[in-house]
């Protein structure tokens, strides 16, 4: 009885088994013939060739349609493994100009999963890339000695002028991340990596081609498949237009030349970015073909920084220009109004707290301190408004009263330029302050912001912008570089409005300050004789030499450019912020310098700052 049971209870044991082997065996084959599509890929390679055709990408222009970004024809060797027999490496090696180690190891990345998931014995991988027009035919003319080589047409990037890198940015090889998050790169393929090439990657790119070939039993190619029936064209990616001026571009990089610092220009009417240097910089040449990731690696290395945008990387104080700011909020906000005079005998002293100033006439009303630059009026204006108890009922309060101006005119937050890597900036609130000082701290303890200094930083587009803004009296437009898409429209930020915490009306008593710097004030040198020029200068306070900065606009009524100009240890603002201003103004509406401005450009080119660093 226990004998027949036990062989009962071992028939029903085995049979589980083996339907557990059989149900095994059904999914894999499931799996393999329904959910993966690999043996069918290795089966269409044996029959059938697909050579992507890579479309052409969008060529950029400025805004006066001259050509600044095109192409020119490269070739990459692809290689499928499967097909290789016999490899006759250092004839390779001398055809391609490689080495043995080199091809040793691009096999081995090519077959490790975990670099290349991609890989198959089947399909085409990437073996070499940007070969030039001259490499590719001396391979050509060898390729019958190498099977399972092919050659890949391409195109590479080329610049007609060497300035404005930062703007332009690069293309470079597709990296792991970048293939996972979209479907549409394989490997070897190029992406933009920088600037305008990495913001408007889709609308450049365009979309790749296939072309199906048929192999004999040999692997031999005997033509298209059904005379192309499958074939699918490839469709040029979108050309685009910048808002950039190129002769405004080479001019600003022309009067960095041995300076750290930026020159952002800006039409205020539209936020169309005239101008975004960013020195040092570098020549767009040096990140395209094989070497780029030499040039880029030594150009990380560089003390200088010539790879950091600092037009919209850089954060810095923006000292004196902040003042605008100031008296437009004070002005809303009823703690002065346009006779309110305040005294500064050699600078703001108030309880034994001491901020010092230029010589100028004293006690002064709005405008003139404006244009003198007045430190005593700002630091009592803040004071007032921060211990204005009856009206805010805290200092907390009058303190984020104060922030929110100062975010409706373009800081603490990005602007949302069309370009990768834009910083926020600084402008405090109540939190970091009761952080810092315990909730313990007044007016007198952040005094130093009025004048664009303690914990306030800015971008120098943040600065443009704020001209922009003067000079549309209450709005701004979001900066942007790219004036047209082909075939497109640009978003709806970079078209809308903007506006301030601060009536139109508030902004004519600024922009009478800022002419008057100009016709009498700090602002004198960038008077032009037949241009309304309104400016305002900035001394920011640094560790070591103050920086110089400039912002300001012409003409006065009906403005086409807005500047910042910001010089590191440049000194007084008329040093080199006022001068630089004035001729980016000149060249932009004039369309040349004078002879004047010609001869005062050449005197600031030669110009060099000592900053410890070694000199380019």
């Amino acid at each position: 009885m226990d004998r027949k049971y036990d062989l009962a209870r071992r028939r029903y044991v085995i049979g589980g088994a083996v339907l557990c082997v059989v149900v095994l065996f059904i999914v894999r084959l499931f799996f393999l013939q329904i959910m993966s599509d690999d043996y069918k890929k290795n089966a269409d390679s044996n029959a059938f060739l697909k050579k992507i055709q890579y479309p052409s990408r969008g060529v950029i222009y400025d805004r006066n349609d001259k050509l600044l970004v095109y192409n020119q024809p490269a070739y990459d060797i692809t290689v499928v493994m499967k097909e290789i027999k016999t490899l006759d490496t250092m004839d390779l090696c001398r055809t391609l100009k490689v080495t043995p180690r080199f091809v040793k190891q691009r096999f081995k990345d090519m077959k490790n999963r975990r670099i290349n998931p991609g890989y198959s014995p089947y399909t085409n991988q990437v073996f070499l890339t940007q070969l030039s027009a001259e490499d590719c035919g001396v391979f050509q003319e060898k390729l019958f000695k190498f099977p399972g080589f092919y050659i890949q047409r391409r195109t590479i990037r080329q610049y007609s002028y060497n300035v404005g890198a930062h703007i332009l940015g690069d293309i470079g090889e597709v990296s792991k991340s970048e293939m996972e998050s979209d479907s549409y790169y394989q490997p070897g393929d190029f992406i933009g990596k920088l600037g305008v090439e990495r913001f408007y990657e889709k609308q450049l790119r365009g979309d790749k081609g296939v072309e199906v070939l048929l192999r004999d039993a040999h692997g031999r190619i005997q033509g298209n498949y059904m005379n192309g029936t499958f074939d699918k064209p490839s469709v040029p990616g979108k050309n685009l237009n910048l808002s950039l001026d190129i002769d405004l571009q080479m001019l600003g990089e022309r009067l960095l030349e041995g300076k750290i610092g930026s020159i952002v220009a800006i039409e205020p009417s539209t936020g169309e970015v005239l101008c975004l240097v960013s020195s040092p910089s570098y020549d767009p040449h040096l990140m395209i073909g094989r070497n780029r990731g030499q040039n880029h690696r030594t150009m990380a290395a560089d003390p200088w920084k010539p790879l950091l945008n600092r037009a919209i990387m850089g954060t810095y104080p923006p000292g004196s220009t902040f003042k605008t700011t100031q008296a437009l909020t004070f002005l809303q906000e009823g703690v002065i109004n346009t006779s309110t005079s305040y005294p500064c005998a050699g600078g703001f002293s108030f309880k034994g707290l001491h901020v010092g100033c230029h010589g100028h006439p004293s006690p002064l009303p709005i405008v003139p301190a404006i244009a003198t630059s007045c430190n005593g009026f700002f630091c009592w204006g803040l004071y007032h408004m921060i211990g204005a108890r009856q009206k805010y009922g805290s200092v907390q309060k009058a303190m984020n009263t104060w922030r929110d101006y100062m975010v409706s005119m373009g800081f603490g937050y990005s602007l949302g330029i069309d370009l990768p890597g834009e910083k926020r900036g600084m402008i405090p609130n109540a939190n970091f302050y009761d952080k810092v000082y315990r909730g313990s701290w007044n007016g007198l303890t952040i005094i130093s912001i009025s004048i664009g200094q303690g914990e306030v930083t800015a971008t120098p587009l943040q600065i443009a912008n704020l001209g922009a803004t003067i000079a549309n009296r209450g709005f701004f437009v979001t900066p942007h570089v790219v004036k047209q898409i082909e075939g497109e429209e640009l978003l709806p930020e970079y078209r809308e409005k903007r506006y301030t915490m601060v009536d139109k009306v508030h902004y004519d008593e600024v922009v009478q300050g800022m002419r008057m710097a100009v016709l009498g004030g700090t602002c004198r040198m960038a008077n032009l004789p037949d241009i309304e020029v309104c400016g305002k200068t900035g001394t920011a306070q640094n560790h070591g030499k103050d920086h110089s900065a400039f912002m300001g606009f012409a003409p006065m009524n009906n403005p086409k450019i807005a500047v910042s100009v910001y010089v590191e240890n440049g000194g007084w603002g008329a040093t080199y912020g006022v001068p630089i201003g004035r001729l980016m103004i000149e060249q932009f509406i004039k369309g040349k310098l004078s002879p004047e401005g010609e001869a005062l450009a050449s005197d600031i080119q030669k110009r060099r700052i000592n900053y410890g660093l070694q000199e380019r």
